[in-house]
């Protein structure tokens, strides 16, 4: 079992609230237990190994993927429902409670990221993290301090590692 809270040393902080480093079981449980879902991928994604595990994740929950930057091309003919949408308006319209979401049918309660670049995703979630209900779970390699839970620093490898089992949990 990877152990994915350790290693959350922080080099830049972006408020006085950080987030909880989680374990895979509790990662598992927080996305089956979601009502309403929205992975959010970037562009990192597109690693092979990575993309892989993207779909199986998305699958296993019918769990809709947001395609930013340019992921999007990872998901064609992969047999799951992906948009694109740019990041930064994604994280405006999460404030937004009235949002109808990518499909219509209204806001997410929870986003679960992965493959974005740090700093990137930081700033956007300050939004998130501040003025709206929305949790936020990173899968991430990288810890994302302004998310609501995150994995913590991992190798690639333990990184993989960590998302076969949070595949095998759900």
């Amino acid at each position: 079992m990877v152990d994915t809270t350790k290693n959350t040393k922080l080099f830049t902080t972006y408020g006085v609230k950080t987030s909880k480093a989680i374990s895979t079981e509790i990662a598992a449980k927080l996305i089956s237990k979601a009502k309403k879902p929205l992975f959010v991928v970037g562009t990192g994604v597109l690693d092979p190994e990575v993309l892989d595990r993207a779909v199986k994740i998305s699958k296993a929950k019918n769990i809709p993927i947001a395609a930013t930057g340019s992921s999007m091309i990872g998901f064609v003919d992969k047999g799951v429902n992906a948009k694109y949408i740019n990041l930064h308006a994604l994280g405006f319209y999460l404030t937004d409670p009235n949002w109808p979401g990518l499909d219509g049918n209204g806001n997410y309660d929870t986003i679960i990221l992965l493959g974005h670049k740090k700093y990137y995703i930081n700033q956007v979630l300050s939004a998130t993290k501040n003025f709206s209900d929305v949790k936020a779970i990173s899968i991430d390699k990288s810890y994302i301090q302004n998310a609501t839970m995150s994995f913590g620093n991992l190798s690639k490898a333990d990184h993989i590692a960590a998302l076969d089992e949070v595949i095998d949990l759900l």
